[in-house]
């Protein structure tokens, strides 16, 4: 479980990275979509995107502050609720599947390394039970 995990936090920083930084860089007259959005609001959601998908991987992979990680894919649900959202009162519901299934899988990440297969930190990892006897030094 813990593979399946990674693969999909992989992916789905990879796909949050190259999204928001789309948003980021791209001038705002090629941002618009069915639905017209400020071009404020569309920077500050590349942001988070951006944001969101670094925090799926590093602090799992570091191991510092690990519990950022679901935190950042509980966020990114809420952003791809909204994106559904928007996509499914443009009038195209077949189109919002795909923020949907994203947004299914960034729960699963949420709820995995929450409940399921959570990242110890590295404090912990580097701590080993002693074997030594205590008093027979």
């Amino acid at each position: 479980m813990n593979r399946v995990l990674w693969v999909i936090q992989v992916l789905l920083a990879l796909l949050f990275v190259f999204a928001g930084g789309m948003k980021l860089v791209l001038p705002l007259e090629q941002l618009t979509g069915p639905v017209p959005l400020p071009g404020a609001f569309i920077r500050l959601i590349g942001v988070a995107e951006l944001l969101g998908g670094i925090g799926l991987v590093l602090p799992a992979l570091l191991r510092i502050r690990p519990g950022l990680t679901p935190l950042a894919a509980a966020g990114l649900v809420v952003i791809m609720i909204g994106a559904t959202a928007i996509t499914v009162s443009s009038g195209d519901v077949s189109a919002a599947l795909i923020p949907l299934v994203v947004g299914l899988l960034a729960a699963f990440v949420a709820y995995g390394r929450t409940r399921l297969v959570p990242i110890a930190p590295a404090s912990s990892v580097a701590k080993r039970p002693s074997t030594a006897r205590p008093g027979l030094s």
